[in-house]
């Protein structure tokens, strides 16, 4: 499975902060920054009008402004510290972009409506919802109509609603016809104690039970109050007019609309970035539309157009996005890894080596919780085991881990035995093979991604590897996933599991058989050569299907291992189907053969016995 550097998508209400809760904590790209790093950062963080002209749509690092200005001192101080820890090694403040936008501020109830109308007008960025929150404006459905109608005032209607709202909260006027608020209604069952106890408890419980979600939204406020949550992607505030550098943006609607606020629960539509420093008269006919609308139905308009400032932080951009920043401008950025269970498997070139703790922690910061270790191939698969020499360069130092597929579990330790997801694909397509009657060997199990993924549909499976820890985490998959079974395990080496597998009374029952180790599986083709000549020919037998993967880096990959196949067998007049599975580096392939065991190799003599000539 090939995972790429994107985040991923999410759908996150906006919150509203205040300007004061600024960060006050300066640019900082620290550790195995060298000076072209922290030269690159530097740049990228100088915003100019030619990259407002290279990105015109879209939120982009290289657009917006910072919410801070940076100390220069702090920087070069921080700088000269021999050591770094790995949570340091990015400033997330740095990445905090800051963009001007403007808003419709609409009555809740419309909002839905009016976004689907004005789609296209709206911002519409990657992650953002066109719809933002605005916390402390909402209103209780049962309060709403104690609020004062714009289109029919007088300061009398307002007085004696303020009058009747006070008695609903505070039970001012208990015998007015008026229900009680939930408050007093649990106090004046509370006085109805007598000797059988509370009357109507389950009421009573009922309404000292907190609603669902009311901690949730609390802990939300608190997190808007304290000024931003690590956990957020972007944030939405509101310009108010009364503040800042004095200038009047109150009558952005023309005289008609200037003063005049909807009171009650709002929602703002963002709109595109396009208009953000527009008027009402330089928006489309669309938006001007809805505003005469609402005038011609409800009087004064409940409706607003307000300056905005779209907050985007260090969580909402993409990994590559990240990378692109930090590492030197020249430098390709890491464009995929794979993924093991909680670990990430970097192969990282030698160009990368030197910020490779910089771009594992941008990994890692951006799979969170999924991935909690990266690691980087550090050398060339040369064991009989086929394990890789792995180096841990950011998260915990664990190497155990547990991988789901195909709707089973699977323990792997990577330090020990060998585990490539990015053939789960093909495992599949060669499950797809087998049906509820086949009897399955397979030759390389590993840790049995094949063999007990199979022995839930076929008959019975026979599992071998010649990696001890490799079998012992078999056996050990096998009793995790309940199959142990249909599955028998042998530690040996692959020759000799052919021949002694072939050579019991188990051989007649074999249909398939999988040689899955492609650098060395057609080595051990050979061993079919006999496997059946000292069985007598039956009506009924059946020779195994074999499936065996290798790698080619010829012009012709399919004809290269087709003729390998050919020459291993020692024979020429089979027919054999070559597929590519996929490509493992540049002009070098991996390819599955399928064949059906010709019947002149399965009761051939030993190659000893035969006598070759040489043309």
């Amino acid at each position: 499975m090939l995972t790429k550097f994107m985040l991923r998508s999410q759908s996150l209400p906006f919150t509203i902060f205040s300007p004061a809760r600024f960060f006050t904590k300066p640019l900082l790209i620290k550790p195995l920054t060298l000076a072209p790093l922290s030269t690159t950062t530097a740049a990228a963080a100088t915003l100019t009008t030619a990259f407002d002209k290279a990105f015109p749509y879209g939120p982009s690092l290289r657009k917006g402004h910072k919410p801070s200005h940076q100390s220069q001192a702090f920087i070069e101080h921080e700088l000269q510290e021999e050591h770094c820890e790995e949570d340091s090694l990015i400033d997330e403040e740095s990445f905090t972009r800051v963009f001007d936008i403007a808003a419709l501020r609409v009555p809740s109830e419309n909002c839905f409506a009016l976004e689907s109308r004005l789609r296209g007008h709206l911002l519409n960025w990657p992650r953002i919802r066109n719809i933002a929150r605005v916390p402390g404006d909402e209103v209780e459905d049962e309060f709403k109509n104690f609020l004062k109608d714009q289109s029919n005032y007088n300061s009398d209607d307002d007085s004696e609603s303020l009058v009747s709202l006070n008695r609903r909260i505070y039970g001012k006027a208990d015998g007015d016809g008026e229900p009680l608020s939930p408050v007093l209604y649990r106090d004046k069952l509370a006085k109805t104690f007598n000797s059988k106890g509370f009357v109507k408890f389950r009421n009573l419980a009922k309404l000292s039970r907190p609603k669902k979600g009311k901690k949730r939204e609390e802990e939300r406020d608190k997190r808007v109050k304290k000024g931003f949550g690590r956990n957020e992607l972007a944030l939405v505030e509101v310009v108010d007019e009364r503040e800042g550098d004095g200038e009047d943006l109150s009558g952005l609607l023309g005289d008609e609309f200037k003063g005049r606020k909807w009171r009650g629960s709002t929602r703002l539509l963002l709109l595109d970035e396009r208009y953000a420093s527009k008027g009402l008269d330089e928006l489309p006919e669309a938006i001007k539309t809805v505003f005469k609308e609402d005038v011609r139905q409800n009087g004064p308009s409940t409706f607003e157009l307000v300056r905005c400032k779209l907050t985007l932080f260090y969580n909402y951009w993409q990994m590559n996005e990240i990378l692109e920043v930090l590492l030197p401008k020249d430098m390709i950025v890491p464009s995929a890894f794979e993924t093991v269970g909680h670990i990430a498997h970097l192969n990282l070139k030698d160009e990368h080596l030197p910020f490779k703790k910089l771009i594992a922690k941008v990994v890692l910061d951006k799979n969170k919780p999924k991935i909690q270790t990266v690691v980087n191939k550090i050398g060339a698969i040369d064991n009989d085991y086929r394990t890789m020499q792995l180096e841990v360069i950011a998260g915990n130092r664990s190497l155990v881990t547990t991988v789901v597929e195909n709707g089973l579990r699977f323990h792997v330790d990577l330090a020990t035995v060998f585990w490539n997801s990015r053939l789960a694909t093909e495992r599949q397509r060669l499950l797809n093979c087998f049906t509820s009657k086949d009897v399955i060997c397979d030759v390389f199990a590993g840790v049995g991604p094949i063999a007990i993924s199979a022995a839930k549909k076929v008959k019975h499976v026979y599992a071998n590897d010649l990696n001890p820890y490799a079998v012992e985490f078999l056996e050990r998959n096998c009793v995790l996933n309940k199959l142990e079974r249909k599955i028998e395990v042998f530690n040996m080496d692959g020759r000799r599991f052919i021949e002694a597998i072939f050579a019991s009374e188990k051989a007649q029952s074999i249909t398939q058989v999988v040689m899955n180790l492609p650098n060395d599986a057609t080595e051990f083709l050979d061993a079919f050569r006999g496997i059946f000549r000292k069985k007598t020919k039956d009506r009924d037998f059946s020779l195994p299907k074999i499936h065996v993967y290798g790698f080619s880096k010829a012009q012709d990959p399919e004809f290269d291992f087709h003729e390998r196949i050919r020459i291993a067998l020692s024979e020429v007049a089979f027919e054999v189907e070559v597929r590519r599975v996929h490509l493992v580096a540049p002009g070098k392939w991996m390819l599955c053969a399928s064949f059906i065991l010709p019947e002149s190799v399965a009761f051939a003599k030993p190659m000893s016995h035969v006598q070759v000539n040489w043309v």
